[in-house]
């Protein structure tokens, strides 16, 4: 449908007359632009991150307001029950399960995908309503490791501190750890913008991906030694004379530090390790320190390991080294995964944050934000379980016995999913807000019906930190309740409910002043701001002149630290928390393809994203497969230390003859990941474990 073909609507919040409802799409953090009337999806032009552009999952997001699983009615042990009914017996477990074990019984788990407004309700109700410092969410699996590296160098933690049109810009960017091609295809607009001005792309993966085919040099590393090349190429910068030493006697601190740490990693060591020839690492620092502008960019793929935080402060140091943060047009960046993964984050459902990116043991911080909700700050509760160790320790005698779910789906997306499934099994209650039921919510002995994505009002914050507003498209179905009408009926059986306001415009408010002062500073951002500047950067602090403009790049006259200079800190690497041998002497990575979004739970519900991708499957190199006397389309069981998958092979050279890789869309890779721990991040290694693979029958028997 053409937008001349939607019908046009007149917007609830601003009350101006736009062309069908002017939302966002429900998935990755571009949160592209789109309009929604009657069942169809019409791109938005006026949002940068797509400016016109969608991905198939886009295209087909409207389906899901008609899926056949839609749930609209409470179960209680898998029977449809009445809302009080539900809500009754959730508060009562609630109530006798801490009066039995105490406030820590109970626990709470977000996710990444969850408006502002939900994300600090969410915060707010487990340490007010429920008094429980049991809370994480599953943007802990995401870009956590960025987040505590680049906190620890610049002060502040923003995935791109830049408007992501800046990319077109640059003369050189290096993107380690990321597929956006198939992940967020609208991205690749401006990587195309950026090499079309004469930049040129360098790619680190173990695949060579969609992305990596369009990059001008492909750095083809083992799984799990992206911190070693990382250091490999810093070597070689300060070596060839490509190191900024102006910029960083000028804006940073340690530099003499790692260039000591680093002189140990002299490129033929590097490649050793990482299987990337000196030539290639030479040209990649070339292409970096020759460029006028230039960018390090970071994905998942690096982030995702034991030593995640390390392996991005090696590449933030390499930016660093290079003169780039804090110049208009270069820089370095983190590129969000989940929906609000940025957003997500900043306002209270992590284990250690309060709203605004406070630190939770920060008597200030407490003592403002109490203020703010009207207790005593000696009432907050203080750092609790990151998120891999609160679901490892569900059920345990000094764990919490009851869980409240709200936007993930665990079963399938937790590392050792096998494990994660038996801690839910042993919970006294598990109560799961979703609207279809999700391997997890399958489990559940609650199941509440909620709202979702075009089906309510609230803010996203995108990638670049950019406050976007997702205004309603559609009514919900009959039976279904938002999560904030959800969170206010279980706060009102708690004895609280005044404090838990469902009006998402009023929760905002709310989240404005909570966050004043903050690092994540929102109190200057309104929804009228919001729809009329089609999105505003924080920090943006409310001022008693003229509007504060909102920061799209706040590194710029100095970084958030107290002295205003960016740290380099020096990093070592070490291999893989468990290292190939001869039972397993495959590497397995993970990743997302293009037709599907986390877990599956939505996308794998939609037709032609099911018929595009259907099943899950192992890529692996034609010589292993060979060896193995696989064929494509044979089904092939990989195994690993924790469990074993089955999947569908499919040969293809674009992989190392060393590396298995599967998608964590379908049940089956996550019960083979390794859930070691990094002990900065507490990220799982999602991207790197041990693994075996051999041919098995149809039924999944081992073929001799």
């Amino acid at each position: 449908m053409s937008q001349a073909d939607t019908p046009v609507h007149t917007d609830a919040v601003s009350g101006d007359t736009t062309v069908g409802s002017a939302t966002h799409c429900p998935y990755c953090a571009l949160q592209c632009g789109m309009y929604v009337a009657k069942g169809e999806i019409t791109p938005r032009e006026d949002i940068p991150a797509n400016a016109g552009g969608l991905c198939q999952k886009g295209w087909t997001a409207a389906e899901l307001l008609t899926s056949p699983d839609r749930l609209t009615t409470p179960l209680l042990h898998g029977e449809p029950v009445s809302w009080d009914e539900a809500l009754d017996y959730v508060a009562a477990r609630i109530e006798a399960i801490r009066a039995e074990h105490g406030p820590d019984a109970v626990a709470v788990f977000g996710g990444g995908g969850l408006t502002n407004e939900k994300a600090y309700q969410l915060g707010k109700f487990a340490r007010v309503a429920l008094r429980t410092s049991q809370i994480d969410y599953n943007g802990r699996f995401c870009m956590s490791s960025a987040a505590a590296a680049v906190n620890r160098a610049f002060g502040m933690d923003r995935g791109l501190p830049f408007p992501i049109t800046d990319i077109a810009r640059a003369g050189a960017v290096l993107f380690a750890g990321g597929n956006v091609a198939e992940t967020m295809p609208p991205f690749v607009r401006h990587l195309t913008a950026m090499r079309s001005g004469g930049g040129r792309l360098v790619v680190v993966d173990p695949r060579l991906t969609q992305t990596a085919k369009m990059a001008d040099l492909h750095l083809q590393v083992t799984p799990g030694t992206d911190l070693a090349l990382a250091l490999g190429l810093l070597h070689i910068a300060i070596a060839e004379g490509y190191a900024d030493l102006d910029y960083l006697a000028a804006r940073t601190s340690g530099f003499e530090e790692v260039r000591t740490s680093v002189s140990a990693w002299w490129p033929e060591r590097v490649e050793r390790v990482t299987g990337v020839p000196v030539a290639h690492m030479r040209e990649a620092v070339r292409i970096l320190g020759e460029a006028e502008r230039a960018m390090v960019l970071t994905g998942r793929g690096a982030e995702q390991h034991a030593k995640g935080t390390d392996t991005v402060t090696a590449f933030v140091n390499l930016a660093l080294t290079l003169g780039l943060p804090g110049r208009e047009g270069s820089g370095y960046g983190c590129v969000t995964g989940q929906g609000n993964g940025q957003g997500g984050r900043e306002h209270g459902q992590k284990a250690d944050q309060l709203p605004g990116y406070r630190k939770i043991d920060d008597p200030a911080a407490r003592a403002h934000v109490a203020a703010v909700w009207g207790i005593d700050p000696a009432g907050l509760p203080g750092p609790g379980r990151s998120a891999y160790e609160l679901l490892d320790a569900l059920g345990t005698p000094e764990g919490p016995r009851a869980l409240l779910l709200f936007g993930s789906n665990p079963v399938v997306s937790a590392p050792r999913a096998g494990h994660v499934t038996r801690r839910l099994e042993a919970l006294d209650l598990l109560v799961v807000s979703d609207f279809v039921l999700s391997e997890t919510a399958a489990m559940a002995d609650v199941v509440l019906p909620t709202t979702q994505w075009a089906e309510e009002a609230g803010t996203m914050t995108n990638l670049e930190g950019r406050v976007l507003l997702r205004r309603q498209a559609a009514a919900p179905p009959p039976g279904a309740r938002s999560d904030l009408e959800i969170l206010q009926g279980l706060a009102e059986r708690l004895g609280c409910g005044e404090k838990f306001p469902a009006d998402p415009r009023t929760v905002f408010d709310e989240l404005r002043r909570a966050s004043a002062g903050g690092v994540a500073d929102y109190s200057g951002i309104t929804y009228e701001r919001i729809a009329a500047e089609t999105g505003v950067f924080w920090p943006c602090p409310e001022t008693a002149e003229e509007p504060h403009p909102g920061t799209p790049r706040p590194f710029l006259d100095g970084f958030a630290t107290p002295d205003g200079r960016a740290r380099l800190v020096p990093v070592d690497h070490r291999p893989p928390a468990e290292d190939v041998d001869e039972e397993f002497p495959l590497y397995l990575t993970s990743g997302r393809v293009l037709a599907h979004y986390q877990s599956g739970a939505q996308t794998r519900r939609i037709r032609p994203l099911t018929q595009a991708s259907p099943e899950v499957f192992v890529e692996l190199n034609p010589d292993l497969a060979e060896r193995l006397g696989v064929v494509p389309g044979d089904r092939v069981r990989v195994r690993s230390r924790r469990g074993a998958a089955v999947g569908v092979a499919r040969v293809s050279a674009s992989i190392r003859p060393d590396t298995l890789f599967m998608p964590f869309h379908w049940e089956g890779v996550n019960l083979l990941t390794n859930p070691a721990l990094d002990p900065t991040s507490r990220m799982p290694e999602f991207k790197v474990c041990a693994a075996a693979i051999e041919r098995c029958a149809e039924d999944g028997e081992r073929v001799a």
